[in-house]
């Protein structure tokens, strides 16, 4: 099947004070409704490859095209008007306000945007992610997986071109990690969602279409259709080559 491109960087370069290359001449598509996992050992570039490719930093040199966007060409407020309707994020820590409902948070953006948050909209997110039942109840009261689910619905709100996941899982333990990678599967397959998601784990990791390694900031290849076994042997060789 072919993918027009969600995000494109070309001949991305980004050097960090110190003489530190975080980003070393990096090309790379991400197509529209498919789901990357990039890996690689610590310093890699991993981190800075998202946050170049979502707009959290600009590159040092090269292009980086989001959703058909050149954001070289684009004003901080454009920009910032970008990753704000177009983008969305999940981390680690779930980043959510413990005052609020689950149906709250997820509307959070839109309040922070000016915008009245679209009751259906918000309603549809949570659906989205199994949590229709949990609307009205506060982080306090959720899992940690469906903590997670929420933050998750929180960046789907906007109906991103792409969303960007660093290390989504990192916090959960196994069971529960299995279950958002899953949704995260599912929101791919059942409503062609771009995912880009930075992982250590291997598990998590073969649940993607295709993982990317990356090794010096630079790409030093991929794995197609991958199985946990077979990402932690490439991880396995990658780190015996540094």
């Amino acid at each position: 099947m072919k993918y027009t491109q969600a995000v494109e960087l070309d001949s991305v370069t980004k050097h960090y004070p110190h003489g530190v290359t975080a980003l070393d001449d990096v090309t790379i598509g991400f197509g529209a409704g498919t789901f990357t996992a990039v890996m690689g050992p610590s310093g890699s570039g991993k981190s800075t490859l998202l946050q170049c490719a979502a707009g959290l930093d600009r590159p040092s040199s090269g292009r980086v095209v989001v959703d058909g966007r050149d954001l070289a060409a684009l004003g901080e407020r454009k920009l910032t008007l970008l990753r704000r309707d177009r983008i969305g994020f999940v981390f680690q820590s779930f980043n959510l306000l413990p005052s609020l409902t689950a149906e709250q948070n997820v509307g959070l953006p839109l309040r922070l945007a000016g915008r009245r948050p679209d009751k259906e909209a918000v309603r549809q997110s949570l659906a989205a992610v199994g949590l229709a039942d949990r609307a009205h109840h506060r982080p306090a009261e959720l899992s940690g997986g469906q903590q997670q689910r929420v933050a998750i619905a929180r960046a789907l709100v906007t109906r991103p071109a792409v969303l960007f996941g660093d290390e989504p899982t990192g916090a959960l333990d196994a069971g529960t990690s299995r279950d958002v990678l899953r949704l995260l599967r599912t929101l791919v397959d059942k409503q062609a969602q771009t995912i880009i998601m930075v992982t250590h784990d291997p598990v998590a990791a073969s649940y993607a279409d295709r993982v990317v390694f990356l090794t010096d900031g630079r790409v030093y290849g991929e794995l197609p259709d991958p199985t946990a076994e077979l990402v932690a042997t490439r991880m396995l060789q990658l780190e015996a080559s540094c």
